[in-house]
């Protein structure tokens, strides 16, 4: 029995304060119930019985969110599916994140035309073990950013993270198809979306996929009978494989009319930019979670560019601002939009949930000498720390940089091709020395040019680069 939906649309909070004006203390609202509070941040696309809902989580409850484990890292997408689960986290509620170790050896055909290619057992184990340590890894920082913003927040219990290869590994076929597979329609598998998006398409789809959401409802109901939990999250294109999870609840575990009233849905939308783009790719390529994979600086950035048409939605998602703190914020930004005051705030909070004070840090560091202008407070640990996996960043001995010509080193260097190309890059005042204009092409570089002795910021042009530091 599928139960009945409400589709979320934003609620918006205008307060005629000053952003300034709200005590910082008040990073969590507390007056409003979750529900309220999760669809003012624009993070509730669906929602099972909300009414029901609401009262249910009036006592402590038991959430699931499921990450595929196709990726060694989360990504910037995985955010907002996380997100809501940590204000679920946050407010006392027990909180599980499983990892498709399963599952993702058959593939989700969820919001695809074409079939995935089934990844090798020994990668999605590698990937299982690090997503482990990532998520384990953001709830711990995500928690400390919290408690920083609301002190009195003390009722956090650990989140656990899972592997529904445990209980699916030892299942047996032939009794998965006599105690699960009996419970399920073909007619209603056929009318879900993600199969009928893939019925549509040239090749259709492969049986191993059309099991996907059997194994995704057999998971929710394995939680409920061994954790007690009633509550799946997860992104608006699950949908249909969540509520095959309740569905078989239902019948299991249900009254005679194979309803049971206990477990609900609740789903975030798939993120998409103003211009149409999917969220979290940066040219084409993820945005990582992991500093290894998407540095400080790269991460920061991606959100400092955020377009004034997405700035408010993504405070609203991706801080733990209060949603009236963030409404004055942008009618402040509105006023003075050059400032850009709502996406240098946007940065900083997911950089400082995500990367903690260190990666903040080192992401303004490096913002200032690549996008700066003036360099007066910067100092050269700093910035040799902050830019220590960046190709502009080289490291090198008194010899090779002290006593020889700037356009000479350009050269050298590979900031400009050749040394009568540096040379004419000076001479049209095109080639930086910390940011100051070097014309004369027999400048020779000395350890009083460089920053703190140690540090030397090179720069082509408008936006080309070469930081070159003493060993």
């Amino acid at each position: 029995m599928l139960e009945p939906v409400c589709r979320w649309s934003s609620i918006a909070h205008r307060m005629p304060l000053r952003w300034r004006d709200i005590p910082r203390t008040r990073y969590l609202h507390s007056g409003r119930d979750l529900l309220s509070e999760l669809s003012a941040r624009q993070l509730i696309a669906d929602v099972t019985r909300p009414d029901d809902f609401a009262k249910h989580l009036q006592k402590t409850q038991t959430i699931y969110a499921g990450v595929d484990p196709t990726a060694k890292s989360l990504h910037a997408g995985h955010l907002i599916p996380l997100l809501c689960l940590f204000h679920f986290h946050i407010r006392g509620h027990n909180t599980l994140a499983l990892i498709g170790g399963a599952t993702g050896l058959v593939g989700d055909p969820s919001g695809r035309m074409m079939e995935r290619s089934l990844s090798e057992k020994a990668q999605i184990e590698s990937n299982t073990v690090k997503l482990t340590d990532s998520i384990q890894q953001f709830f711990s920082r995500a928690t400390e950013y919290a408690l920083d913003k609301a002190p009195s927040l003390t009722t956090f219990t650990q989140l656990q993270v899972v592997n529904n290869l445990d209980w699916l590994k030892e299942l047996n076929l032939l009794d998965f198809l006599r105690s699960t597979g009996i419970h399920f329609r073909v007619n209603h598998m056929l009318a879900r979306d993600s199969v009928k998006l893939r019925m549509s398409a040239h090749n259709g789809i492969t049986f191993t996929e059309f099991t996907y959401q059997l194994l995704q409802g057999y998971d929710f109901y394995e939680l409920f009978r061994t954790r007690g939990c009633t509550i799946q999250v997860g992104g608006s294109d699950q949908w249909g494989n969540i509520l095959s999870g309740i569905d078989l609840i239902n019948k299991v575990k249900g009254d005679y009319a194979g309803y049971n009233e206990g477990c609900f849905a609740l789903t975030t939308p798939l993120l998409t930019t103003s211009q149409g783009e999917k969220f979290g790719k940066s040219a084409g390529n993820a945005i990582w979670l992991d500093e290894k994979l998407t540095s400080y600086l790269d991460f920061y950035q991606f959100f400092l560019r955020t377009t004034d048409a997405d700035v408010e939605k993504y405070l609203k998602m991706f801080t733990l601002l209060p949603v009236e703190e963030i409404d004055a914020v942008v009618r402040e930004h509105d006023i003075h939009p050059e400032r850009r005051l709502a996406q240098t705030l946007l940065a900083k909070e997911v950089t400082l949930m995500v990367h903690q004070k260190e990666g903040l840090e080192a992401a303004r560091v490096a913002t200032n000498v690549l996008f700066g202008t003036d360099y007066s407070t910067l100092h050269a640990k700093d910035i040799v720390k902050s830019l220590a996996n960046d190709p502009r960043l080289v490291l090198c001995t008194e010899d090779e940089l002290l006593g020889i010509t700037l356009p000479n080193i350009a050269a050298k260097f590979g900031l400009a091709s050749s040394k009568s190309a540096a040379r004419q890059l000076a001479i049209g005042n095109g080639l930086y020395l910390n940011n100051v204009p070097q014309p004369d092409v027999r400048f020779k570089l000395e350890r009083s040019h460089l920053i703190d002795g140690q540090v030397a910021i090179l720069r082509a042009g408008k936006d080309m680069h070469l930081i070159l530091a003493l060993r």
